[in-house]
């Protein structure tokens, strides 16, 4: 599970993360390169620079995706040549990334600014602290239960669960908070509408999906009642479809109607060519890989390549 959401993060970042064009990344290595490191031309001066404007960075991601500077990540950043002190200014950097994203209802309580490091920067982490510690225990305000370490391997595994995590807050708060809802009263579908049950989408009426997502699972609704009847009703393997309730993004899209009623909802001219060959009425394994085969085919017929498997 976490492998299958992993490659999918990945997929849409570099895909759309990026102001110019597509950036692959790898999580979570590239990310805590692009964060971490800087240029390794060393100047006669006392910091690394590192300009944005000319690197495809993380902060540069961020700036595209959010609109504007973030409290606490500069445009270009200038880093100390201790080791020490870099990490700490970086320990200090993903705090305020992590303090930012949770004020805007991230969920990420679980996710310390070291994972974030890089391992020589997380060592450093360790040994700043263990003197710290030792420093403080001299007043009896510290105790050992206050700091835990974590082997190679282990800060591997929480790293990358880390930034998969941190991406997936980010692709929360800042992408789904564009979503916005402009309802169009239309005649000839209010009674077909009226039939449909409604989501609601105040913040509280879900522990699962956020009101954001609840908008695009009222847009897929709206979409496959609207259309069905007028995409599948010359359909020789099943008729119309009947009519479904879709509140979730797993298992009410797997055989690949809704998702076929929300293109045929821009693109109508793929009826013809592609859905109406589709089952209606999907029972088997084959039935659902051809409906899914046929939607992926339609995707590609108008250049709509996200990189999506059947």
């Amino acid at each position: 599970f976490f492998q299958k959401t992993l490659t999918a993060i990945k997929s849409w970042f570099t895909l759309f993360g990026w102001p110019k064009g597509q950036n692959p990344i790898s999580i979570p290595h590239s990310l805590r390169s692009d964060v971490c490191k800087v240029q390794r031309t060393i100047s006669q001066d006392k910091v690394f620079t590192r300009n944005l404007s000319k690197d495809k960075g993380f902060c540069e991601m961020l700036f595209h995706l959010y609109g504007e500077l973030l409290p606490g990540i500069a445009a270009s950043q200038s880093l100390p040549r201790d080791p020490a002190e870099r990490m700490l200014r970086l320990h200090w950097q993903h705090s305020a990334l992590l303090s930012f994203l949770r004020s805007l209802g991230a969920y990420l309580p679980h996710v310390m600014p070291e994972f974030l490091l890089e391992p020589e920067d997380y060592k450093i982490w360790i040994k700043v602290k263990k003197l710290n510690m030792g420093d403080v225990k001299t007043s009896g305000r510290f105790s050992d239960k206050n700091m835990f370490v974590l082997e190679d391997t282990t800060f591997e595994t929480m790293s990358k669960r880390a930034w998969t995590d941190v991406l997936l807050q980010i692709y929360k708060v800042f992408v789904l908070r564009r979503v916005s809802s402009h309802s169009k009263t239309d005649p000839s579908n209010l009674e077909n509408m009226q039939n449909v049950p409604r989501i609601k989408r105040e913040p509280l009426s879900s522990n699962i999906y956020s009101s954001h997502e609840r908008k695009i699972l009222t847009w897929l609704n709206n979409n496959y009642e609207k259309n069905r009847k007028i995409v599948w009703k010359d359909c020789k393997k099943g008729g119309v479809p009947p009519r479904r309730w879709i509140v979730n993004f797993h298992q009410d899209l797997l055989d690949g109607l809704v998702l076929a009623a929300q293109v045929a909802a821009y693109c109508p001219y793929l009826t013809a060519t592609h859905f109406i060959r589709m089952y209606t009425s999907p029972r088997t394994y084959q039935q659902f890989l051809h409906n899914c085969l046929i939607l992926v085919k339609a995707m590609h017929a108008v250049n709509l390549n996200i990189d999506i498997k059947v």
